[in-house]
């Protein structure tokens, strides 16, 4: 199908006796969401690891516009268009937030290699940043230092830096962590509007806003995709109810 983006087929990954991914298949497709949900432990960061390409899987393959990327690095897949937000490590805390956003514009132009100090002064790069926080409510804090934003406002900034590589796929990882009830409400609506620009394949706990904002919802338990459908086939689905929803369904 040409409208797919993203997509795993037979994904393994083991760690000794653990088997942490089994023959996971899932795909993305232009202009939608696709939630992964299940509980601590099911394997949800090994999948998306391998995915983003930090960790390689022991069979199986990634394809990424069309092309087998399973072996190719995290950098290589970002420069292809696949960004991935929410890693709060990869912040420099001791950075100005606009510097942070910066580096991410910098990554996305032509010439990576740059010295970052003429970066600073680049008009092009700055104002891409920019408008980059102000897309996610930032703006007023660009001079600020990194390390004093909130933990919800380091998720702001995530999604900042991955909008100036102007990608062709988003991976979300909880995205609503931290953020309190009406910042969830707010980075919800943001989400809506941002599959327009690219897909994006969510990991969220917060069945609320994966309710609201899922095209399909792939279910993940011990390692194995039990179920993928729309909201309302997963709400139904009886061996998710058991194994994951329960009540919330």
């Amino acid at each position: 199908m040409n409208d797919i983006v993203l997509a795993t087929k037979g994904l393994t990954k083991r760690f000794g006796a653990l088997t942490a991914s089994e023959n996971i298949t899932l795909d993305l497709r232009a202009g939608e969401i696709h939630a992964i949900i299940g509980p601590n432990g099911a394997g949800k960061s090994t999948l998306i690891a391998q995915v983003c390409g930090s960790l390689k899987p022991d069979s199986g393959t990634v394809h990424f516009l069309g092309r087998d990327v399973t072996q190719k690095t995290t950098r290589s897949r970002v420069q292809a268009g696949l960004a991935r937000s929410f890693q709060i490590s990869a912040l420099s805390m001791e950075d100005s937030v606009l510097q942070n956003a910066l580096l991410g514009a910098l990554g996305a132009s032509r010439n990576p290699w740059r010295f970052f100090k003429p970066a600073l002064e680049d008009p092009t790069l700055v104002e891409q940043a920019e408008h980059a926080l102000e897309r996610v409510g930032l703006s007023g804090h660009a001079t600020q230092r990194t390390s004093e934003l909130s933990h919800g406002q380091r998720r702001q900034l995530e999604v900042a830096i991955a909008l100036t590589l102007y990608p062709k796929a988003f991976i979300m990882d909880e995205p609503m962590a931290g953020l309190g009830s009406e910042g969830s409400v707010q980075m919800t609506d943001f989400l809506d509007t941002l599959r327009k620009e690219a897909p994006i394949l969510l990991v969220e706990h917060d069945m609320d806003a994966v309710f609201a904002l899922a095209d399909r919802i792939s279910v993940l338990v011990y390692g194995k995709v039990i179920a993928t459908g729309t909201v309302e086939e997963i709400r139904t689905n009886p061996h998710v109810r058991d194994a994951y929803l329960g009540e919330e369904a």
